[in-house]
């Protein structure tokens, strides 16, 4: 293999990549990611109550509707969904005055009248890394499949694993075919701070996820890349790249 083309290849994608971060402003957002998890038969009515009134109540107190899926393989009755706020201190009171809201109060008693809508959820705060794409809750030119990943790496690799992304990944995703919608890190109070990376990426469908990845893995560019950047070991843990595929809710921003 010629290695000089590589290289120069390598080498525009780091410059263009680098031009790109300086030319757009960092998005100073509180990102949050919540999962929630439906009582058995009730995701449907959580959904109803999410297009009806809550994504509503939620833009009346602040908070910014990104997006709204569900896995393609919803066993579990997940809903995944993701909110901006200016800040995490504008984030709880936004919080505090949404939950007092009476027409909120109103809905949500309603709602369960037949019994709680949610078991469980969970929640991340997250913040726009520096090479991320603009976040913008809107919708794609033809229903996509959204791909959630979230890496956790070796201790002391996450710069490693960002500067990867940054100057090589991110370009040959575009390359193969998949769409970078978001990346961000952890907030550094939150569990995982310091070894964790969150991305979203969407592509045309499932069958073009599978075929875009197993480009990609092959592409001498990305061999070369990642074998540069692991010469001194994984950057990521064993069974540390966990990945849900989505698509987008119909009440969704983002689609």
């Amino acid at each position: 293999m010629n290695c000089l083309p590589l290289a120069a290849s390598l080498l525009a994608v780091s410059l263009a990549t680098s031009l790109r971060a300086a030319d757009v402003p960092k998005d100073t957002r509180c990102f949050e990611l919540r999962i929630y998890t439906a009582a058995d038969g009730k995701l449907d009515d959580l959904h109803k109550r999410f297009r009806e009134h809550t994504c509503k109540l939620f833009e009346k107190h602040g908070m910014t509707n990104i997006g709204y899926w569900v896995p393609l393989e919803n066993s579990e009755n997940k809903l995944y969904y993701i909110l901006g706020y200016p800040s995490r201190a504008d984030r709880e009171k936004s919080w505090k005055d949404f939950m007092a809201d009476p027409d909120w109060q109103a809905a949500y008693k309603a709602s369960e009248t037949n019994g709680k809508l949610v078991t469980s959820f969970e929640t991340k705060f997250l913040h726009e890394t520096d090479y991320s794409p603009p976040i913008k809750p809107e919708a794609g030119p033809a229903p996509r499949t959204f791909e959630l990943r979230t890496y956790t790496t070796t201790p002391g690799s996450l710069p490693k694993l960002h500067a990867r992304f940054r100057d090589h990944t991110m370009a040959l995703f575009t390359k193969h075919g998949m769409t970078n919608v978001a990346y961000w890190s952890l907030d550094s109070d939150q569990k995982g701070a310091a070894d964790m990376l969150v991305y979203l990426l969407a592509h045309k469908s499932k069958d073009a996820r599978d075929a875009s990845f197993k480009a990609f893995q092959a592409d001498h560019a990305w061999v070369a890349a990642k074998s540069a950047s692991e010469k001194n070991g994984p950057l990521t843990t064993k069974d540390g790249v966990k990945s849900v595929l989505l698509k987008a809710m119909d009440y969704s921003p983002m689609k």
